[in-house]
């Protein structure tokens, strides 16, 4: 159907994509967080992402769109999660051996590592999150993405450039 005959923001066409997408998309984000309630407030999200971004939207593309909010909403979490383990990690010093300077070091690095990774372009951020949080291989990153494999090593390649002298200045 031509893109006019499909206004996203219409609270119709809205509730048939829900009605459509939300059954499918809330399995893909239970796979990943193998928790029901996560999988169900990243799918709530994802959709509220989707109205408030609804004219920016287009009709044809709106299942990749919701794939991609979804993950993305889903490595936040997992990056949010991590946050919260370092942090409760540093509540503990007396459980580990390791020199208050060491921890300090070590806390410096993640907060510097975490700031390099944002400021990455999205699709580059995209693939190394891929590759090096969900521990996909480079073939199964084309799949999902849809690219070559050497679209693929091309963006690692740039992120992990970032990454080395970003992180190297520490």
């Amino acid at each position: 159907m031509p893109k006019d005959q499909h206004k996203i923001c219409d609270s119709k066409t809205f509730e048939t994509l829900y009605n459509t997408h939300s059954k499918a998309l809330r399995r893909f984000i239970f796979y990943k967080t193998q928790d029901l309630n996560k999988a169900e407030d990243i799918l709530q999200d994802t959709f509220v992402k989707l109205w408030d971004n609804c004219a920016k939207v287009d009709y044809e593309k709106v299942k990749s769109y919701l794939y991609k909010v979804a993950t993305n909403l889903f490595l936040n979490m997992v990056k949010h999660e991590k946050v919260v383990r370092t942090h409760q990690h540093y509540l503990k010093p007396s459980e580990t051996n390791e020199s208050p300077e060491f921890l300090m070091l070590e806390q410096e690095f993640m907060e510097k590592l975490e700031q390099t990774i944002e400021t990455l372009p999205e699709k580059q951020k995209q693939v190394f999150l891929m590759n090096r949080i969900e521990k996909k291989t480079y073939k199964a990153i084309s799949d999902e993405l849809k690219i070559s494999v050497k679209a693929v090593e091309k963006r690692m390649h740039l992120a992990l450039l970032v990454m080395r002298r970003e992180i190297g200045n520490i």
